[in-house]
Formats: C-alpha cells, structure tokens, sequence
C-alpha cells in the first residue's frame, strides 16, 4: 500500500502491484505535501499549503482532527514512533511538535532563518531532524525544544 497527496487536493492510498484506488481523501483546500502512516497502520497525517495538518481515521475513511497554527504552508509531516505526537515543518520558518491525544501544538521549533521544508523525528528518541531554505539542518530534543545541532 501506498499513499500519495497531489495539487489536486487529494490523498489517494493505492495497492500496489496492481495500482488500484484503496481510498481517497478530501477535506484540504490546497496542494497536499505530505502522507504519513500512524506507526500502528490505523491513521494518516497529512500536510497541506492550507496551512494545515490533518489526522485521518482510515476505518471511518474521514478526517478526524485539524490542526492548526503555522502561518503559512505546511511543507511535510511525520508521526513519533510511539504514535503520540505528529511533527509539521512550515515555510513561515518554524516546526511544530503536535500531542495527538490533547490535539494540541506541545511545541513550536524556531531557529532557522527559511522555510523549513522536511522534519523527521529520530525512531525511538525525542530527537528530530529538520532541514530549511536557509541550507542548514538542524537536530533539536523536542522535550526541552533545545536545539542540539
């Protein structure tokens, strides 16, 4: 299985080999940038030029929870190996941590000086891995929002 998001504003999960349309997801107002499985398989996260973040419960085939707070697009997304949190990278130059259970942002992640285009959390750490328009990367624990690198 795999999912891409589209300018069409549109995520499609696809089974592969033979390239059948699983599902599909609406709700975005602008081009997607970003699919992310839940670790458990039972969600997706994806962002959005909308400026959001969206959870999507894939049993009810629907978007359960919007996040929002970036002030302008959102450039990619991830989810914690533990499943309890979902990273966003924005081109208003910050990230943020998201606690899924309290759909709240727990952090926002500000020291670079562009878009931050990508995020990745470590597996099994508190460490996450962004990179920016501004050509550098940065390594940060998102516990203390302390940047390590």
């Amino acid at each position: 299985i795999v999912v891409t998001g589209s300018d069409d504003h549109l995520w499609k999960m696809w089974a592969l080999p033979d390239g059948n349309i699983l599902m599909t997801g609406e709700g975005h107002t602008d081009w997607l940038s970003g699919c992310c499985f839940r670790p458990s398989g039972t969600q997706l996260v994806t962002s959005s030029g909308d400026t959001t973040v969206r959870i999507w419960e894939l049993s009810r085939r629907g978007c359960i929870v919007t996040l929002k707070g970036h002030g302008r697009a959102v450039r990619g997304c991830c989810w914690h190996s533990s499943g309890d949190f979902v990273a966003s990278a924005s081109m208003d130059g910050t990230s943020k941590i998201w606690d899924v259970n309290s759909e709240r942002c727990r952090h926002t992640l500000h020291g670079h000086k562009g878009s931050v285009n990508s995020i990745e959390f470590l597996p099994f750490s508190s460490t996450v891995l962004t990179s920016s328009a501004d050509k550098t990367l940065s390594l940060w624990d998102f516990r203390t929002v302390s940047r390590l690198f």
